[in-house]
């Protein structure tokens, strides 16, 4: 028996397919129980009755980031737990477990201030910042969970405890995503951030785009972080008429500036191709969505995703471009800048270029065939450190492995042995105990 403020939910129940449902429709957990958390303590009694019945947990908030779907034991699902407290003095926001990022972005607004989010204000704020987040304010302030100033946390064997950087396990929270407990709050650094020069420039795709945009690259300020997508549009008549079913590049760019020095900045950019569309232009924080436009609807997908100190800019387009035997999103991000800098965090290859991200819709398509074709694309363009908040779906063991560097992966799996020895929480990008 359990006893909790939230609902408790069995594959029987009325509302069970809606909670187990996120926003990743492929591999979606069906487990012997959800407990929808009103808080931490019942997130603490859901922790508990599973140690106590041997069983494992799973935990979602918004469900981007699916790794590994749960067939049995305990999903908590924290998406009720949705408070934001903002300290403008210290420049900190409070976020409960189930927050989104469009909610911290318009409380942090209202100071003056901004979050380290990611293209879409729909995603999970703790999940992303477990994973790493690598935002788009990245080059000039880091990664997100490089600015978490403090952790509450429900152990394996059900303690509530409140973590900041002097503790052992904390930095293995920040990129270790969720092997060590269930996360039901975190504080965080904000920074002092009210409008951008932003967009996206849309291109033809071509190799000699994507060349021109690496080239590019060796020359921005760390005030500005950009990627480059192939994507081949749909032919909608929803999208802008230039784009409608062409293979295309776009370039996204974030520059934390005056409008004026960012336009310098990226005109090189323009020499590239022809440009079709362009949406580059000066905008408060609480757009900045609008630089990716992420689709906000559920659907099944695959990703993966590996850090690279170069990129073949031809490889990169023959394997990816329309011709692909799998049709798939290609974006390669910047790193460098503030990325580079040590923390505590154990996000590892601090020193890679960029970080490539391979994307298919599932739709049509088998998802073995998929996975697949993403692996050869990233090991013909050199690719072996994995970024596992661009993976989605299951990782294998060497791949989570490859996500950190040597030491750090000694040092996490000791700690995954001391606490949470029988690996209760083994839905993710397991980090397995050392034995």
């Amino acid at each position: 028996m359990i006893h909790v403020n939230g609902p408790v939910l069995r594959p029987e129940d009325a509302g069970y397919d809606e909670e187990r449902t996120g926003f990743q429709l492929a591999g979606r957990h069906r487990p012997q129980m959800i407990v929808r958390a009103a808080g931490p303590e019942d997130v603490r009694a859901a922790v508990a009755h599973a140690a106590a019945a041997n069983l494992p947990v799973a935990v979602q908030a918004t469900g981007h980031g699916v790794a590994v779907p749960a067939e049995e034991g305990v999903l908590i699902s924290t998406r009720a737990m949705t408070g934001v407290r903002v300290d403008p003095a210290a420049r900190t926001a409070w976020l409960e477990a189930g927050v989104r990022w469009g909610q911290v972005i318009e409380a942090a607004a209202r100071h003056g201030l901004a979050p380290l989010s990611g293209s879409s204000p729909h995603v999970g704020a703790v999940g992303y910042t477990l994973g790493g987040g690598l935002g788009l304010l990245a080059r000039r302030y880091g990664y997100a969970a490089d600015h978490v100033r403090a952790v509450e946390l429900v152990t394996a064997d059900a303690r509530r405890i409140r973590l900041t950087p002097d503790d052992e396990l904390f930095p293995a929270l920040l990129g270790g995503g969720g092997n060590f407990g269930v996360v039901t709050g975190m504080e965080i650094g904000l920074v002092p951030v009210t409008r951008l020069y932003g967009g996206g420039l849309h291109f033809p795709a071509t190799a000699d785009v994507l060349e021109a945009w690496c080239d590019w690259t060796a020359t921005v300020p760390d005030e500005l972080t950009s990627s480059i997508a192939l994507v081949l549009m749909p032919d909608l008549p929803a999208l802008p008429e230039p784009l409608r079913g062409r293979h295309i590049a776009i370039v996204r760019i974030a520059y934390i500036g005056d409008a004026s020095v960012g336009e310098r900045l990226v005109a090189p950019l323009r020499t590239a191709g022809p440009v079709l569309v362009d949406t580059l232009r000066e905008l408060p924080y609480t757009e900045s969505e609008s630089i990716s436009n992420d689709p906000p609807f559920p659907h099944a997908y695959s990703g993966e995703s590996a850090m690279l100190g170069r990129l073949d800019a031809a490889t990169a387009f023959d394997l990816a471009g329309p011709g692909a035997a799998v049709p798939c999103v290609l974006q390669v991000r910047h790193l460098g800048g503030a990325l580079a800098k040590p923390s505590s965090a154990v996000i590892g290859h601090r020193d890679a270029e960029y970080v490539l991200h391979v994307l298919s819709a599932l739709d049509g398509h088998d998802p073995a065939a998929v996975k697949d074709t993403h692996r050869r694309l990233i090991g013909a363009l050199g690719g072996s450190a994995t970024f596992l908040n661009f993976h989605y779906g299951p990782a294998t063991a060497e791949q989570v492995r490859a996500a950190y560097d040597a030491d750090a992966w000694r040092r996490l799996t000791r700690l995954k042995a001391a606490h949470d020895p029988d690996n209760m929480f083994r839905f993710n990008h397991n980090i397995a105990p050392a034995r």
